[in-house]
């Protein structure tokens, strides 16, 4: 019996160890996955709760609800990889030996990276929406503040969902508008990019948003330190910005257990063939989703079209087979642009955001590139198929892995 070892329970994880268990032989192959965590949690709800339209129930299941009763579920915390001698150690001393490792052990915030970020402050003045802790005291935050200077900053790329802090830009305005005190608040939204959005075609379409909404742009800031006493956040040109609450994105990186066993890059994230998801240390160790060091978005629809390439070549690899090149960069996303409406963009690594319809032409029923109702009850619907289909590994028709170009305006 061989054994195919899965590090994260997560999205990217879940999806694999779903693919998997009806892929391979169960006579020949033994699948495990590893998750120090019990708690599952859809991470695009975080966005919502700041505002109350999500609740904690909305967004957290178990883990082990998702996985295969063929697939050996290990709840412990991982030590280090010992990728020479295809062992996994785990902190309690077991030691689990693999043929074929998969790593998903995602990515997380790190506040501590930036000088007094967390400090204080944290949770305070000071929030973050990217974890449950951060998107609920956040809430609780917003419940009673009466307005002033509301900072929103990005403090670095890449970072989960690149869209993310934009879209809370957007519905923190009509949130404040529906509150009735838009006019006591005073926006500014910072980030270390050229503009507010990672894409051009975005930039050139959507930029008008931020003018619109009365959003002020400082862009090109690259942050030194937060001053969570005289709540001022400042850049290594010394350009201050005072706040009266601070909504931060901060550094985004790997786990440590990859740090630990030697596996990544400055950010520990895993180096990884950007059309075959094979790692570059090793040839029996594959990587999908947030861990990957990969110029694609780090997003679930990201995650789900790569666990479509990553299952042929697990299959490829076993039987001596060339491996596929077919993950393209393929992403989508819904950005929320306030009052019941969104934008849908579609791209990979080649084709920025079109317009267009999706996922079927003509028919859509989504518009790309384009503000719609239809988009925004496209973003909430996808939590139930999140739930129901991405995470069990099920096919959702009409949408490819690779960027199809049908129905778009290229």
């Amino acid at each position: 019996m061989k054994n195919l070892l899965i590090l994260g329970a997560g999205t990217a994880g879940t999806m694999m160890a779903n693919h998997l268990k009806r892929k391979l032989n169960k006579k020949e192959w033994k699948i495990t996955i590893v998750d120090q965590h019990k708690t599952h949690y859809y991470q695009p709800g975080f966005l919502f709760i700041p505002f109350d339209t999500y609740k904690e129930k909305d967004v957290i299941k178990t883990k082990k609800q998702f996985i295969p009763n063929s697939v050996e579920y290990i709840e412990k915390a991982i030590e280090i990889i010992e990728h020479d001698k295809n062992i996994v150690i785990l902190k309690d001393g077991t030691n689990l030996s693999y043929d074929i490792l998969i790593i998903a052990t995602g990515s997380k915030i790190v506040p501590t990276e930036t000088d007094g970020l967390a400090g204080e402050g944290w949770q305070k003045d000071v929030f973050d929406f990217y974890t449950i802790e951060g998107a609920t005291a956040l809430r609780d935050k917003l419940k009673n503040w009466q307005g002033g200077k509301f900072v929103i900053h990005l403090t670095e790329m890449p970072i989960k969902c690149p869209v993310a802090p934009l879209e809370f830009s957007f519905l923190a305005d009509a949130f404040f508008h529906k509150k009735g005190i838009r006019e006591k608040v005073e926006m500014t939204y910072i980030t270390p990019l050229s503009g507010a959005f990672t894409k051009q075609n975005c930039s050139n379409v959507l930029g008008y948003l931020l003018e619109d909404k009365k959003i002020n742009l400082i862009p090109d800031f690259d942050v030194e330190l937060v001053n969570e006493k005289d709540n001022f956040i400042q850049s290594y040109d010394d350009q201050k910005i005072n706040y009266d609450l601070l909504v931060t994105i901060p550094t985004n990186m790997g786990d440590d257990v990859i740090e630990r066993s030697g596996l990544g890059d400055d950010l520990n994230f895993v180096p990884t063939h950007k059309h075959t998801l094979q790692s570059k240390k090793k040839e029996n160790i594959f990587v999908i989703g947030d861990a990957t060091d990969l110029p694609s978005s780090k997003a679930g629809s990201v995650a789900h079209f790569q666990a479509d390439v990553l299952t042929k070549n697990i299959k490829n690899f076993i039987n001596g087979k060339e491996l596929v090149k077919e993950f393209d960069g393929h992403a989508n996303c819904f950005i929320e642009s306030g009052f019941g409406k969104a934008f849908l963009i579609d791209f990979n690594y080649d084709v920025e955001p079109v317009e267009g319809t999706f996922p079927l032409p003509i028919i859509g029923p989504f518009s790309l590139l384009k503000e719609s109702r239809i988009n925004h009850m496209g973003k909430l619907v996808f939590r139930h198929i999140y739930w129901n289909m991405l995470l069990r590994g099920l096919p959702m028709p009409g949408i490819t892995t690779q960027m199809s170009k049908i129905g778009k305006k290229l």
